[in-house]
C-alpha cells in the first residue's frame, strides 16, 4: 500500500479522460513508480503502459493486478476483470511506457513491492513477474 496525491494537472494526452489524482508504488527495488489514478469506467486510447487494478481502501490503496502492454486491449481483458471485480477493483491506475523492456523490468518490480498483487495472497496475479 502507497499514499497518493492529488493534483489538477492533465498528465497524459492519450487517454479519454484526464487524471487528476496521481499515486505512488513502491517496486522491490525501492525504486518509486508515479501513476494516473482513473475510475474503473474509463475507456483508454490504443497506447502501450503500465497498469494497476487498484482497490482504494481507508488507508490508501491495494494493488489487485499488476500488468503491461497495450492499455486499451489489457485493461478490458474479461480474465483480468472478472477477477479484480471480485476482489473489489475501484479504479485504474495507468502511465504510458512505449519501451517494452521497461515496461516488463517496472511490471516485475512492481509485483515483488506489492505482493498481494498475487492469487496466493488474494490478487489476481499468477506470477511474481506479472
Amino acid at each position: 500500500m502507497y499514499t497518493f496525491v492529488i493534483h489538477n494537472q492533465n498528465i497524459n494526452q492519450t487517454f479519454i479522460k484526464m487524471a487528476n489524482e496521481t499515486a505512488i508504488w513502491p517496486g522491490k527495488s525501492g525504486k518509486t513508480y508515479t501513476f494516473n489514478v482513473y475510475g474503473k469506467n474509463t475507456s483508454f486510447k490504443e497506447v502501450d503502459g503500465n497498469y494497476i487494478f487498484a482497490k482504494r481502501t481507508q488507508s490508501g490503496w491495494n494493488a489487485i493486478y499488476i500488468g503491461e502492454g497495450d492499455l486499451m486491449t489489457r485493461t478490458q481483458d474479461e480474465e483480468h476483470l472478472k477477477c479484480a471485480n471480485s476482489k473489489g477493483f475501484t479504479h485504474y491506475h495507468a502511465h504510458v511506457n512505449q519501451d517494452e523492456t521497461a515496461r516488463k523490468q517496472q511490471e516485475a518490480d512492481l509485483v515483488g513491492g506489492n505482493p498481494e498483487c498475487l492469487i496466493e495472497n488474494g490478487g489476481c496475479n499468477e506470477t511474481k513477474s506479472g
